[in-house]
C-alpha cells in the first residue's frame, strides 16, 4: 500500500512540476490581456496656467485649464480587425478635451489607437488616427506592457506624431506600491493646428494659409507599476506657442497659447492606484503565486513519496539482515 501511495503521490508530483512553468510560460502570454471593452476616464488639471485669450489675443495667466482624457473601447472595430490580423485586437477611441477655467473648450483632439492586447504593441490597420490624421505608431502608447522592464521604450507623441524614446529613471514608491519612473522630453516641435477651434467659423486650414505656425515642448512623465503596465500617474510640463503670429492681427510674434504643469487630480489618483492594485494580484496569480506554489507543491509531493518508498523497503532490508 505504501509503494502504490508513493506512485501516486510521484504522479502528481510530476504534474504540478510540469504544469508550474506551463502556466507562466504558456498560460500567462495568451491569458493576460487588455480586454477590448474597457472605459477609463481621467482629469489632469495645470493650476495655475498661462492661456490665450482669444477675444483680445493675448496670453494671461488662468486659475486652472482642465484636460478631461477618455479611453473607449470599440468592440467591434476590434473584431474586424482581428479577423484580418489573425490575433486579439483592442481598439481604444481617445479624446483629450481641454477646457479654460470658463468652462469653454479651448481643444478636443480625438485618436484611434490599436494595438496587441497582449503584448500592447502597435497593430498598424486602417483607422489609426489623431485628429483625424492617419498616422502608423512604432511606440507603445497611454499604457506599458505586462512586466514591464527597467529599460527605455518608445514611446508615441500624438502632438508631433512621432516616436521618440521614454527614458527609464529609476525605481520609486508611490501609495505603497513599487512603480517605475519614465521620463521623455519633446523638444520645440512644429506641429499641426487642433482640427477643433475655440474661435467660431476659424478653422485649421485658414490659419495655416495666413503662414502663422503652432510649436510645442513637454516633458512627460509617469510612474508605472510594472506588473500590470499601466500608469498610476502621470504629469507634463507643457508649453504652446503660434509663431508668425503677426499674421493673425496679433501684437507680437511669438504668443504664448498655453503653458502649465499638467498633473492627474487627486481623486483620479487614488481610484487608478486602487483598480491596479486589483488587477495586479491577478497578473501575480499567472505569473508567481501559482507557478511557484505549484512548483513548491509538486516538491513536496515528490519527498513525501521518496519517503514512503524507503518506509516500504525497510522492513524486507530488517529481514534480510536478520537471515
Amino acid at each position: 500500500m505504501r509503494r502504490r501511495a508513493g506512485l501516486v503521490l510521484l504522479a502528481f508530483a510530476v504534474f504540478f512540476a510540469a504544469l508550474s512553468p506551463l502556466l507562466r510560460w504558456y498560460a500567462f502570454p495568451r491569458l493576460a490581456k487588455v480586454p477590448p471593452n474597457q472605459y477609463q476616464e481621467v482629469v489632469l488639471e495645470a493650476k495655475p496656467a498661462t492661456l490665450l485669450d482669444y477675444t483680445t489675443l493675448k496670453a494671461k495667466e488662468v486659475e486652472k485649464v482642465t484636460i478631461v482624457q477618455t479611453l473607449k473601447g470599440n468592440v467591434e472595430e476590434s473584431e474586424k480587425i482581428e479577423r484580418s490580423a489573425g490575433r486579439d485586437v483592442v481598439v481604444w477611441d481617445a479624446l483629450s478635451y481641454i477646457e479654460g477655467p470658463d468652462g469653454k473648450m479651448v481643444s478636443a483632439i480625438p485618436e484611434r489607437y490599436i494595438f496587441d492586447a497582449h503584448t500592447q504593441a502597435p497593430v498598424n490597420a486602417t483607422g489609426e488616427m489623431v485628429d483625424g490624421d492617419p498616422v502608423r505608431r512604432t511606440g507603445i502608447e497611454f499604457k506599458w506592457p505586462f512586466l514591464t522592464e527597467k529599460r527605455d521604450y518608445e514611446y508615441f507623441d500624438a502632438q508631433s506624431r512621432t516616436t521618440a524614446p521614454i527614458h527609464y529613471r529609476g525605481t520609486r514608491t508611490f501609495r505603497g506600491l513599487e512603480v517605475y519612473y519614465f521620463e521623455q522630453t519633446i523638444p520645440w516641435t512644429k506641429v499641426p493646428m487642433p482640427k477643433k477651434m475655440p474661435i467660431e467659423g476659424i478653422t485649421a486650414e485658414q490659419i495655416a494659409q495666413t503662414g502663422m505656425t503652432r510649436w510645442y515642448t513637454t516633458k512627460r512623465m509617469f510612474w508605472v507599476e510594472p506588473v500590470t503596465g499601466a500608469p498610476v500617474n502621470g504629469e507634463e510640463i507643457h508649453e504652446e506657442e503660434l509663431r508668425d503670429a503677426k499674421k493673425m492681427g496679433m501684437s507680437e510674434d511669438t504668443v504664448t497659447a498655453f503653458s502649465g504643469h499638467v498633473k492627474m487630480r487627486e481623486d483620479y489618483i487614488v481610484d487608478t492606484v486602487e483598480l491596479v492594485k486589483s488587477q495586479r494580484v491577478l497578473v501575480l496569480l499567472l505569473t508567481s503565486y501559482l507557478p511557484w506554489g505549484f512548483l513548491g507543491l509538486g516538491i513536496g509531493l515528490l519527498a513525501l513519496a521518496l519517503w514512503l518508498e524507503a518506509r516500504s523497503r525497510r522492513p524486507a532490508a530488517t529481514e534480510s539482515s536478520a537471515a
